[in-house]
């Protein structure tokens, strides 16, 4: 769905032109870890809009 978004605004050339610049200046083997790092803090802002319960030491009893 977002990749047909994307083909909305941009086409495939730029796209794919965008991604292997991306890969040119972050290589291969950091691209996983920045895209952990990313999936890891939308799973925390997803958690926080949720109020789940789970907060820092900061809240008040």
């Amino acid at each position: 769905m977002l990749l047909s978004i994307l083909l909305g605004f941009i086409g495939a050339q730029e796209l794919i032109i965008i991604l292997v610049v991306v890969l040119l200046l972050f290589g291969g083997k950091k691209i996983p870890e920045l895209m952990k790092g990313l999936g890891q803090g939308v799973k925390e802002f997803k958690d926080a809009s949720k109020g789940d319960g789970k907060t820092d030491s900061t809240e008040t009893k």
